[in-house]
């Protein structure tokens, strides 16, 4: 992390008015020191650290203050909208749901969470058979690697191991913690499951003209000589669809190893689709990107349009290993969530916006190269598929990554009405609604190779 602290202070910044763009006040707007303020007094600070940027509404692919100033998003609130803010079909599916009226009804059956199941099962497609819903993403991976190992109980394995890929992220629950590989941010648990085992990331800079495939053999191989038995001692294997600080995607061998030496040993292969599903690749889930066939899929984010949704889906035999109220949650499958989520999926099949996705993620990419042929000292990789893209940049005096100048970067694309993902580290991330039009993304493309030829003139 940078540790770059984005000012409060409103400053005078050039106007800006286009069809996509209104810049009209002081960049934060009036008002805005004094509510985040106001949140620091009565909210954790873990919630601190965006853009000082307050949300008043946001309509498509647009997000809007109290003062009417509006940008282009370039983060879908985290990859969330992906039917674009406010879509009028969830709109009115919810607005269906308030009139019914039925707000929750626990595990109870009602009849829209058939509809949803029903249809979630038919879009996810072959091996899919059902699904268990939840609230948060984490909740999710937590489920999954609750079944994996429930799995490996109803085998008789001798252990109940995880393998999980170093540099992932599974969300602040305990278990998916644990299934993570950033030791700063477990400390606070006090000690690590010793059956849950982190093997490196084929990053293409530490392959070193290894095979994918025999990289990943080593891994395995340190396993083995620590003592772990794969076919005895191995539950599951967890992989993020792709390495989310920079939506790196694993080269297509490596994956298609892992799922060879789950089919040998009876171990489930699951995917956190949190980031990638949903269309946001430019195929329904990311994994279709290694031609492999999980066990397990981790769904959230985009899955519900902006409401609380998420879930698991897997073979029936797997999803019914809980026994009956064993895996169950005061908010899951809520008919609320459940009207939302089938309008998702609806926009998303009727405006083919899955196919969208992998078009305009070439036009998008199209532009991002533009301004790497422009930036060659500064930016080092362009990273992603579809509409999920990360943009590196680097010291051109060392080389190494700039996070600091990534910062700066991201700060001024705000003054000039485009919103894209901080992480902060030397990653720019993008992911637009899959609803922008041709015309908006292009222009958000343009206003990032502004920000970044200032950053760097400066």
């Amino acid at each position: 992390m940078t540790g770059y602290d984005f000012s409060r202070d409103a400053i005078t910044v050039p106007l800006v008015s286009t069809a996509h763009r209104s810049i009209q006040t002081p960049i934060p707007a009036p008002g805005t020191k004094v509510i985040l303020e106001r949140l620091d007094r009565i909210e954790s600070r873990s919630m601190q650290g965006q853009l000082p940027l307050v949300w008043d509404r946001a309509l498509d692919f647009n997000v809007f203050d109290a003062a009417n100033n509006k940008w282009i998003d370039f983060t879908s609130t985290i990859f969330v909208a992906n039917v674009g803010h406010s879509n009028p079909r969830v709109t009115a599916a919810i607005k269906d749901a308030l009139d019914k009226p039925l707000y929750s009804c626990y595990a109870y059956g009602n009849e829209i969470r058939v509809r949803y199941l029903e249809k979630l099962v038919a879009f996810a497609g072959k091996p899919f058979e059902k699904a268990f819903l939840l609230s948060a993403g984490t909740e999710a991976t937590d489920a999954a690697l609750k079944l994996m190992r429930m799995h490996a109980q109803k085998q008789g394995k001798r252990r109940r191991g995880i393998i999980c890929i170093e540099g992932n992220w599974h969300g602040r629950t305990l278990g998916a913690q644990m299934l993570g590989s950033n030791l700063a941010q477990r400390d606070w648990i006090g000690y690590q499951d010793k059956d849950i085992y982190h093997i490196p990331f084929p990053y293409s800079w530490v392959l070193k003209g290894k095979s994918p495939e025999s990289f990943f053999e080593e891994s395995l191989d340190k396993l083995t000589s620590a003592g772990i038995d794969i076919a005895q001692d191995i539950a599951g294997f967890m992989l993020e669809t792709f390495q989310g600080w920079g939506a790196v995607f694993y080269p297509k061998e490596y994956v298609q190893a892992i799922e060879a030496v789950c089919r040998r040993n009876d171990i489930l292969l699951a995917f956190d689709e949190m980031q990638s599903g949903f269309g946001r690749t430019g195929k329904v889930f990311g994994f279709q990107h290694y031609e492999v066939t999980p066990d397990l899929i981790c769904c959230g984010k985009g899955m519900g349009g902006g409401v609380p949704l998420s879930g698991v889906l897997g073979r029936a035999e797997v999803m019914d290993l809980p026994d009956v109220g064993n895996m169950s949650s005061t908010h899951s499958a809520n008919p609320f969530v459940c009207a939302a989520g089938l309008a998702v999926i609806e926009e998303l099949e009727g405006r083919d916006l899955v196919a969208e996705s992998a078009r305009k993620g070439e036009l998008m990419f199209d532009g991002l190269a533009g301004l790497q042929a422009r930036f060659p000292d500064r930016i080092s990789g362009l990273l992603g598929k579809g509409m999920i893209a990360a943009v590196l940049f680097r010291s051109p005096q060392t080389g190494e990554p700039d996070g600091l100048f990534t910062s700066k970067v991201a700060e001024l694309c705000m003054h000039k009405g485009l919103l894209v993902v901080h992480t902060g580290r030397e990653s720019i991330k993008i992911g637009p609604p899959l609803t922008i039009t041709d015309a908006a993304l292009l222009e958000g493309v343009a206003v990032l190779g502004e920000a970044i030829a200032e950053v760097a003139s400066s």
